[in-house]
Parts: structure tokens; C-alpha cells; sequence
């Protein structure tokens, strides 16, 4: 139980560090982020809400109030890593791997929070 526990916070710490960096690139260096959006085909209006929704994401994950939020946390992370993997993917910028990393990450930590759970 205390091995499921470590995995857990190691991983869900690692996907929220992960994401941090992320979110600070939205706010902070929206102009490479907005360009990045263009390439994709994406409409760069969503930058800022993006943002928050990752950040509205992270606090429900680590709080053990909110269970059923928390399955729709990580179903939305699933499909934003998911389509970030595609979408690097597809244009050919070699900046998947960003996104293979987090869906892993998830994957481990949504494991993980089910198993100390029980």
C-alpha cells in the first residue's frame, strides 16, 4: 500500500510539473504558443481557457473531495494528451514526445489512484 502510494505522488507530481510548465507557456510566452496553435490549425482564442480548464484539472486531481470530477479530470487529460500527440504528430515538429510522457504519466497515476483507493 505505501509502494502504491509513492507511485502515485511521484507520478501525479511529475504529470503536474509537467503540466505547470505548460500552463506557463500559455500565459507567459503566448506569442510561440500562439504560432504553434496556428500550425496546428487551432484558433488561438482558446490559449487562455486551455490553460485554465489544465489548471481547474490539476487542483480537482489533487483534491480528494471531488471523485467523480476527478474520473472527468483525467478522461479530459486523456483526450488533450491524446490529440496533442496526434496533432505534433501530424505536422511533423518532432514534439511528441512531451505528450507521450504525460499520457504515461496519467496512466500511471490514474492506476495508482484507483489502487489506494480500494
Amino acid at each position: 500500500m505505501k509502494r502504491d502510494k509513492i507511485i502515485y505522488y511521484i507520478a501525479t507530481g511529475l504529470l503536474t510539473l509537467l503540466m505547470l510548465f505548460s500552463v506557463g507557456m500559455y500565459f507567459f510566452n503566448h506569442d510561440e504558443v500562439a504560432t504553434m496553435f496556428n500550425d496546428f490549425g487551432y484558433p488561438t482564442y482558446i490559449i487562455y481557457p486551455y490553460a485554465v480548464a489544465k489548471l481547474l484539472g490539476l487542483f480537482v486531481l489533487w483534491n480528494p473531495n471531488y471523485n467523480t470530477l476527478k474520473e472527468w479530470a483525467y478522461a479530459g487529460f486523456f483526450f488533450a494528451f491524446i490529440l496533442a500527440f496526434f496533432a505534433h504528430f501530424m505536422i511533423g515538429d518532432g514534439e511528441q514526445g512531451g505528450a507521450l510522457v504525460a499520457l504515461i504519466l496519467l496512466i500511471v497515476s490514474y492506476i495508482f489512484n484507483k489502487r489506494i483507493k480500494q
